[in-house]
């Protein structure tokens, strides 16, 4: 197992997952499947030494951060790459925000220069007087035969032309002489309690979970072709599809558009990947769909899971259809990727499974003891790729970062075997009538009706009491009502303590997400939208 003391003290991201595989003779494999055609190594290592001397062209030096706000594509990852490479910091965004939202990851990075394409371009300029540090907007898609349909107008007050600067840029470039401990990247908190805030990561945190995970779990090799359902600026799909993947030698597919099962289908057939990176809403989306016995997926050896717990439910349903082994797993932004996951051939449905190597956890009461095996308790976990700090939140990170402990704020057990169980969010819990209830349980029960699809249960008051509600999507062709709202709670209230059934039963089309694809519960809980 790869440690710290592994790792050589002058280290460049980009170098190891990139331009190694020139190195070692992989120059000609293929990298990167993304705009109808294949990428080579020695592809994408030269688009990405071209898009470095354009962002130093432009001013960005060692450390400063620089904003992707890009669709998936060639572009992105390249721009990833080159960021690292001249040793700045990489901060990437969700494509579908709004002004507002730009202007504050903006101004919370201080980024001198963003990359924008015809997705973020307007949203960016609409914001752009409110951004004081903001220098350069680097426009993808600007240019005749850019790899984008038109961008819009041509280049305005800070704009500049991406493709004319990265057509004229020379294919040479030295990775920056940066150190294993120099800051890489950030990965944002999904936010969904409030505004996110950026994890710091340096060099060698992306390697450490690397080899435990990529390699130690996913066994990783150079004939995995990896698919993502989440978008790129997800660190749990863009590591896994445009990073580990590459650290052996293998192939990611991106595509810019929405993820849908139709989508996926398609881009399954085409490229027949052997790992699809996988969130539970799509895999039981995929499961559903009326089309799904007509698509061959035996090409896939394994699905990831993660963003949320995998319910048991999904996991057989998706066996059941296509065959195949899916791995669930939870990682954070703070300790970098997945330290806890299943694993081929052990898997335990309805756990989140057992310690990636190099990771460490205990479930601790509230003043950080270990509590005994069974016992519900807040989740630690840590590793050697534990994040610095929490940026601009002095108060966040001491209550949250000891040494490389995470309190993460997650509610787990674990069994007498190791395996994890999650029990929902610590800051979720309900008190109902004295007596501590977590969300998750309730949800657990509900979607074992014949006729919910999904839900979630979230906290209400009524005359001063704290009551738990619930918000369930049906199946097709299930319609809710009052006869359905009494039937879903004498449900629960069979099945668990009586004071755990949900007083309240909402029928909603489907559930507001996070961008990462959480359950967005701040918009259940918000009166003015769900009444």
């Amino acid at each position: 197992m790869l440690t710290y003391a592994d790792i050589p003290r002058r280290f460049n991201l980009t170098r190891y997952f990139l331009e190694r595989n020139l190195e070692e003779g992989r120059g000609q494999r293929v990298a990167l499947y993304a705009g109808g055609r294949a990428y080579t190594f020695a592809e994408l290592s030269g688009l990405t030494n071209r898009i470095g001397h354009v962002l130093r062209e432009l001013g960005v030096e060692h450390e400063d951060r620089v904003l992707l706000a890009l669709a998936d594509g060639v572009e992105f990852v390249a721009s990833w790459f080159a960021v690292v490479k001249i040793g700045a910091v990489s901060a990437e965004v969700y494509t579908f925000l709004q002004p507002k939202d730009y202007a504050y990851y903006l101004n919370y990075t201080r980024a001198r220069v963003v990359v924008v394409d015809a997705t973020t371009r307007e949203k960016v300029a609409a914001v752009r007087a409110e951004c004081p540090f903001l220098r350069h907007v680097l426009v993808v898609g600007l240019s005749a035969g850019g790899s984008l349909s038109a961008a819009g107008p041509p280049p305005g007050p800070g704009e500049v032309d991406f493709d004319r600067l990265v057509a004229q840029a020379p294919e040479a470039l030295e990775a920056a002489d940066t150190s294993k401990d120099d800051v890489a990247l950030w990965k944002f908190t999904t936010g969904s309690t409030g505004a996110p805030k950026a994890a710091v990561h340096a060099h060698h945190n992306p390697l450490i979970n690397f080899h435990g995970y990529g390699l130690g779990v996913l066994g990783l090799t150079q004939d995995d072709i990896v698919l993502p359902v989440p978008k790129l600026f997800f660190g749990y799909a863009r590591d896994l599809t445009a990073l580990y993947n590459l650290g052996v030698g293998g192939a990611g597919v991106v595509f810019p558009e929405r993820s849908t099962p139709e989508r996926l289908f398609e881009l399954i057939a085409r490229h027949r990947p052997t790992i699809l990176v996988q969130v539970p809403t799509m895999l039981n989306a995929m499961a559903d769909h009326p089309d799904a016995d007509r698509h061959d997926l035996r090409c896939l050896r394994l699905c990831t899971s993660a963003g949320e717990a995998l319910p048991a439910e999904i996991y057989h349903k998706w066996r059941r259809r296509f065959g195949g082994e899916v791995l669930d797993g939870i990682g954070s932004s703070e300790v970098y990727h997945i330290y806890i996951s299943n694993r081929p051939g052990r898997v335990r449905p309805g756990s989140v499974g057992e310690l990636v190597p190099g990771y460490q956890a205990k479930v601790c009461d509230p003043d950080g003891r270990p509590l005994p095996t069974g016992e519900v308790g807040e989740l630690w976990a840590g590793g050697e790729s534990t994040a610095l700090l929490y940026w601009d939140d002095h108060e966040k990170t001491k209550h949250t970062f000891h040494g490389d402990w995470v309190r993460t704020g997650d509610l787990f057990r674990q069994d007498a075997d190791g395996f994890f169980w999650y029990q929902g969010r610590a800051d979720d819990l309900l008190k109902v009538g004295g007596i501590w209830v977590a969300p998750l349980e309730i949800e657990g029960c509900l979607v074992e009706h014949e006729a919910v699809a999904e839900c979630a249960v979230v906290g209400y008051e009524e005359a001063g009491l704290v009551l738990p509600r619930a918000y369930v999507v049906l199946r097709a062709g299930r319609a809710g009502g009052p006869e359905l709202a009494k039937a879903l709670q004498e449900f629960v209230r069979a099945r668990l303590s009586p004071h755990k059934y949900p007083r309240d039963v909402r029928f909603i089309e489907s559930m507001p997400r996070t961008p990462s694809g959480k359950v967005d519960r701040k918009a259940l809980r918000a009166p003015d939208k769900r009444g």
